[in-house]
């Protein structure tokens, strides 16, 4: 309880306090004393005030940006297909004799993979021949009587008239053997027509036709595909404005700006990763590039090559595609995850020298792994808050936590130990 103190005018019943005023001095002295030290704890316990005090500042990770060489891709899609193809077809009319091949097996170029009955073109064949021959008689005999009127004639025992006939007889039958020889060449090929042979190295898919059925009979009858995997193609397209942009890129470094430079193409490196796999690790190079848009997408057509050797990649496959466009020898990245974005842009926040909190509007390029590439807008010698940004925000005052980033953040080190690659031509 406080005791109020009594103001002017303001009286103190004697009747409510008879103990106060009775006895001597001497006794009331020691009750006086206590009063008084008890008046002085409860006044003083009543005159105390609460005061604020500030919580501390928040806790913060803060890193400088990493400065590293760095490779600039442009991220494609595209299709993986056959470096060579071509159908198995049967050229000569017959029934199918003999599948020489196992569906789906690998085979050299030369190796025989099916058999269509001979005998029909074997016949034709010696038919043409013996024809050469019988003509090839006809024209020696004919040969023997022009020599034999060229004599007379020189010895005026027949007509001139005479040895030019025999003349043009020799030449009729000189046609008739070039006329005979064109047939034994034509019977020659049919009956090599009747085995099917693989024409490259590749992998036959399933036969078309069983064994004993007609072929040829209407026309070309496939009986096979054979495809070749090794190596592979990649094919894809660049935009328009791509197109363009590296075109320029390419003219302001020097480069070679045409599509037609096929040694300076193949230095140009292409990777490509499957839908299952991360990264990019098939590594191939460029290999053609289209001379022309395509009106109806503004498209360019483009193609890169890539070894095959296990024949991991099938024809058909749908591929992630990254090549390079350029480098930068000294680049600033910092983390994805410290990247804001409002209004205005993107932005990070920094701690100054005094730890308060300051907003910093940024230029981002492409992402290195957990990394951005920071185009501009960023110093490197600034601290950014990589972790706490929910506690930060301009002009409060923080606790910076100093770490580094790392280059493992950028993703492969490969990307990181790469010199300048050249640039994609357009």
């Amino acid at each position: 309880m406080c005791l109020r103190r009594a103001h002017d005018g303001d009286t103190i019943p004697v009747a409510a306090t008879p103990q106060l005023f009775s006895g001597s001095w001497s006794g009331r002295r020691p009750f006086f004393a206590a009063l008084a030290a008890l008046a002085a704890m409860s006044l003083g316990g009543c005159g105390s005030r609460n005061t604020f005090v500030p919580p501390p500042p928040p806790k913060v990770v803060v890193a400088q940006p990493l400065q590293m060489p760095v490779t600039l891709y442009l991220y494609l899609t595209g299709n993986t297909a056959a470096y060579r193809t071509a159908n198995l077809v049967a050229r000569v009319q017959g029934y199918l004799e003999s599948i020489d091949y196992k569906d789906g097996a690998a085979v050299k170029k030369g190796t025989q993979l099916f058999g269509i009955e001979r005998d029909t073109y074997q016949a034709q064949l010696d038919q043409a021949k013996s024809q050469l021959a019988k003509d090839q008689a006809v024209l020696a005999q004919a040969q023997v009587n022009l020599t034999r009127y060229q004599t007379l004639e020189q010895q005026k025992s027949i007509a001139a008239q005479q040895a030019q006939d025999q003349g043009f007889v020799v030449q009729q039958d000189k046609a008739t053997i070039g006329i005979d020889q064109a047939n034994v060449d034509t019977a020659n090929i049919n009956l090599g027509f009747t085995t099917v042979t693989a024409p490259f190295n590749g992998i036959v898919t399933n036969h078309q036709v069983d064994l004993g059925n007609l072929v040829g009979a209407s026309g070309p009858t496939t009986l096979a595909t054979i495809v070749q995997t090794d190596p592979i193609y990649v094919n894809f397209t660049l935009s328009e404005p791509q197109f363009l942009a590296i075109r320029r890129s390419n003219a302001k470094a020097g480069l070679p700006i045409g599509t037609a430079n096929l040694t300076y193409l193949s230095t140009i490196p292409i990777q490509i990763g499957l839908q299952d796999e991360d990264g990019y690790p098939h590594k191939g190079h460029l290999d053609y590039v289209s001379p022309q848009v395509d009106p109806s997408t503004g498209t360019v057509a483009v193609r890169a090559i890539f070894e095959n050797k296990d024949n991991a990649l099938l024809p058909g496959l749908f591929v992630r595609v990254r090549g390079p466009v350029g480098h930068q020898d000294k680049a600033l990245l910092t983390r994805a995850d410290a990247i804001g974005t409002d209004q205005e842009g993107s932005y990070v926040l920094v701690v100054g020298a005094d730890n308060v909190v300051q907003r910093k509007t940024v230029k981002t390029g492409q992402t290195q792994g957990q990394l951005v590439i920071i185009e501009s807008g960023l110093d490197p010698g600034d601290w950014v808050v990589i972790e706490g940004t929910q506690q930060a925000f301009p002009g409060a005052k923080v606790a910076p936590q100093r770490t580094k980033l790392s280059s493992v953040e950028a993703g492969s080190s490969d990307d990181a130990k790469t010199s300048a690659p050249n640039p994609m031509p357009k």
